[in-house]
């Protein structure tokens, strides 16, 4: 009888754990996947897809391609346990190996609330209109969702006032000098205006992404004049589904602690990849993936029979490949020798160009996103 593997959530770590269980062939394991959405939503290049509205349809990728044996079950979880989970219509899915990788939520327009990509590209769409007639920008956040949404800004409007605002003290605390030099340097270039240690006393009165010219207090006494503003911080896990046997491993942050085979803890059959794990890294969908190959090695060879070898261990040096637009950026990779940073063109070269697109054009069997761009 083939081994059933339900993985719930379609994101970065779950398809790319789906895709690489289904690639052996001989293992003869069966995969679910669950997801709510009716496309895999490539968050990396949401930014982009909102300054250029017309590349949008790329970041959206359809699951039919994704599995040609398995089968990819658009529902939401409400309830997994240790055989398998329960869904919102009713439907239970046994299992003899669950994955949770169910990742993460972000204020828009980093990722979307809703399930439906025409409704995320019509959003996508009305908010550019917004963004585009406004004078001054503010974000409020000034880690890498912030830093790139400013670059994208600035490589389509060049006369744009930017500024960030974020309570830190530093540029991405943990990175090389190096990386932090140049980023302060591109970013001097760029004229986009960066104050740290400093916060809003209040929202803004209009919701994030929603034209319209506001005044608010900042934690140093002064004041802030702009046209829009984009929230780039308070991400959340996704979680609040987990039955009681589950629910013991999970961290008071919402993540699930895992050993170093990504097995929640106190089970031998469960798994957990991505943003839900409680991993001291970085939240990055290619520590994700990296997650997922992982886990497909332990399973498969446990299918097998034989003795699973593969272990997961953070890098005690952060990586971050983080655009700043099409053409700039900053980049970190662990080396022998310590950090490795990259400059602007590597980082142009490796992701600032395509975003991935194309690497998960390959995934989903499809040219590109749901447009066809």
């Amino acid at each position: 009888m083939n081994a059933i593997v339900t993985v719930i959530g379609g994101g970065y770590g779950g398809s790319t754990l789906a895709k690489a269980l289904e690639a052996d062939a001989e293992a003869g394991v069966e995969v679910v996947l669950v997801d709510p959405k009716d496309a895999f939503v490539h968050a990396a290049g949401a930014l982009r897809a909102l300054v250029r509205p017309e590349w949008a349809p790329n970041v959206f990728f359809p699951y039919d391609r994704l599995l040609t044996r398995g089968r990819v079950v658009r529902d939401r979880a409400v309830s997994v346990d240790a055989r398998g989970v329960t869904l919102a219509s009713g439907e239970r899915v046994d299992a003899d190996y669950v994955v949770v990788a169910t990742g993460s939520a972000y204020p828009y327009p980093a990722k979307f609330a809703t399930d439906s990509s025409a409704e995320a590209l019509a959003l996508l769409r009305a908010t550019h209109e917004e963004l585009a007639g406004a004078g001054h920008v503010l974000v409020s956040g000034a880690g890498p969702v912030g830093l790139e949404l400013a670059g994208e800004v600035r490589a389509v409007w060049p006369d744009k006032r930017i500024t960030l605002v974020d309570p830190g003290e530093a540029l991405l605390p943990g990175f090389a000098p190096e990386l932090r030099e140049d980023l302060a340097r591109q970013l001097e270039e760029l004229k986009v205006e960066v104050r740290l240690g400093v916060t809003l006393t209040e929202e803004p009165p209009a919701g994030p992404g929603r034209a319209g010219t506001f005044t608010v207090g900042t934690s140093d006494g002064g004041a802030l004049t702009a046209d829009i503003w984009f929230r780039a911080h308070g991400g959340s896990v996704n979680g609040g589904f987990l039955a009681a046997e589950l629910a013991g491993a999970l961290t008071p942050r919402g993540q699930l602690r895992v050993d170093d085979r990504l097995r929640v803890e106190g089970q031998e059959r469960v798994y957990a990849i991505g943003d839900v794990t409680a991993l001291e890294e970085a939240k990055m969908a290619g520590y994700a993936m990296q997650h997922a190959e992982v886990v497909a090695a332990d399973i498969l060879a446990r299918v097998r029979g034989e003795e699973p070898k593969a272990t997961y261990a953070p890098s005690p040096v952060p990586s971050v490949l983080l655009p700043l637009g099409p053409l700039g950026g900053v980049g970190q990779f662990p080396s022998p020798d310590g950090p490795l940073v990259l400059p602007a063109a590597t980082v142009s070269e490796y992701k600032g160009g395509d975003l991935f697109t194309g690497r998960f054009a390959e995934l989903f069997g499809t040219g590109a996103g749901t447009g066809g761009a």
